[in-house]
């Protein structure tokens, strides 16, 4: 008897039907992540999601292995919008780099199984972090056949060798910042940044255009007085 295919949209769900966090603090952790390692990558071949279904292997039956870091990077794969990211349709490129926030209903039983997967599926760094107790831990390796080395706040200030990104514990929880030593802002600071830089080129570009204005004039009455400018 001939089986019928299952579509793929059963095999690979673009959604768990959980939300993306439990509470707003979760919430801006996440968006500050994506949104801070999008500018960090902006023009490199680097994809950068947040609570993304990531399908590692292909199944002829449901369930598929899969799970949806809060936060995860992939060297390697170009920007753009997905419905899960099926690994096998990316040049079998896992993400290298992936982040958990956790939420008050999370258990340490939960976050093991992630670290598991993450481990068996090809992840070189992944950081856990309770912005409510501040907990923080981590794990690192070289290459998917080496096993993960534990990174705890013991070993802060520690920098993501494949982010370029610094990890520091403040006395308000943990500080990210950037490979050029600025810290990880919230989003709507990125914007107003842009928005001065912005306002910055529009000013100096009105200075251009009035000192450009001020030398027509001046070329206008010289040439009015039977002088040519251009021999001055």
């Amino acid at each position: 008897m001939v089986q019928t295919p299952i579509p793929p949209q059963i095999l690979y769900p673009d959604s768990d039907g959980k939300p993306m966090a439990e509470n707003t603090l979760q919430y801006r952790w996440i968006v500050r992540l994506v949104s801070n390692l999008k500018h960090c990558f902006q023009d490199q071949r680097v994809f950068v999601a947040g609570d993304l279904l990531w399908y590692p292997v292909p199944v002829d039956r449901p369930p598929a292995p899969c799970q949806a870091p809060d936060a995860m990077v992939v060297f390697g794969r170009p920007d753009g919008d997905r419905g899960s990211y099926q690994q096998w349709e990316e040049e079998n490129i896992p993400p290298q780099v992936v982040f958990e926030i956790l939420s008050p209903s999370n258990s340490i039983g939960e976050m093991a199984g992630k670290q598991r997967f993450y481990e068996q599926y090809g992840v070189l760094e992944t950081f856990f972090y309770d912005p409510d107790s501040q907990d923080f831990w981590g794990f690192q390796r070289e290459t998917a056949q080496d096993p993960f080395t534990l990174i705890t706040p013991l070993h802060l200030p520690w920098t993501s060798p494949l982010l370029g990104v610094r990890f520091e514990l403040s006395p308000d929880g943990l500080a990210l910042y950037h490979p050029d030593g600025e810290l990880f802002k919230e989003p709507g600071a990125l914007f107003v940044e842009r928005d001065q830089a912005q306002r910055e080129r529009d000013r100096a570009q009105r200075e251009r255009d009035q000192a450009q204005e001020e030398r027509d004039r001046a070329f206008a009455k010289l040439r009015e007085l039977g002088i040519d400018p251009t021999t001055l």
